[in-house]
C-alpha cells in the first residue's frame, strides 16, 4: 500500500489502482475513472488495491460493488466507512472528515447527497447509474440544441 500511495502523492493521479501485479494510474475528476473501471474492467477492480484522493460514501459504494479488498483515502468521508467495513474491505486514511465538501467549499458533494438515504453498494451503484445516464441525457440535449 505504501508504494500505491507514493504513486498517488508523485504522479498528481487522482486513484491508482493495483491487481495482480499490474498498477495503473487515473487522472479524472469525481468517480468517473470508478464508473470507466465498473463498466468496462470489472476484472481489474475485483481482489485490487486502491489508493484514492477522496473516498465518499458513493465512491466506497463503487469500491464495494466492484469487490476492491483494500483502500486508502487522503481524504476519507465517516459517510463511507460503514460501507466499507459491511463489504469487509480493509481502510486506512489520511484525513477523516464528517462528509466530503466539493473544492469551492462551500457545500457537500452532490454524490454523497444523491446516495444519503442508500447503504448497500448495489443500491449506490443503481442510483450513481440514473444520475449519470440523467446528466448524458442533458448533456446530449444541450450539446444538440441550435438556436433559432
Amino acid at each position: 500500500m505504501n508504494e500505491l500511495i507514493g504513486l498517488l502523492d508523485s504522479s498528481g493521479a487522482s486513484l491508482v489502482v493495483s491487481n495482480n501485479g499490474e498498477t495503473r494510474c487515473f487522472f479524472k475528476k469525481g468517480v468517473r475513472d470508478l464508473e470507466d473501471l465498473l463498466d468496462r474492467e470489472p476484472d481489474f477492480l475485483s481482489g485490487s488495491v486502491v489508493a484514492d484522493k477522496v473516498v465518499g460514501k458513493a465512491s466506497a459504494g463503487m469500491l464495494a460493488y466492484g469487490g476492491v479488498k483494500e483502500v486508502y483515502a487522503r481524504t476519507l468521508s465517516s459517510l463511507a466507512v460503514p460501507v466499507l467495513e459491511d463489504a469487509g474491505i480493509a481502510y486506512s486514511y489520511g484525513e477523516m472528515v464528517d462528509h466530503i465538501i466539493i473544492p469551492e467549499g462551500d457545500d457537500r458533494c452532490p454524490l454523497e447527497k444523491i446516495v444519503a438515504d442508500v447503504d448497500e453498494p448495489e443500491g449506490i451503484v443503481a442510483r450513481l447509474r440514473e444520475h449519470f445516464a440523467s446528466m448524458n441525457r442533458n448533456f446530449v440535449y444541450l450539446h444538440n440544441y441550435k438556436p433559432r
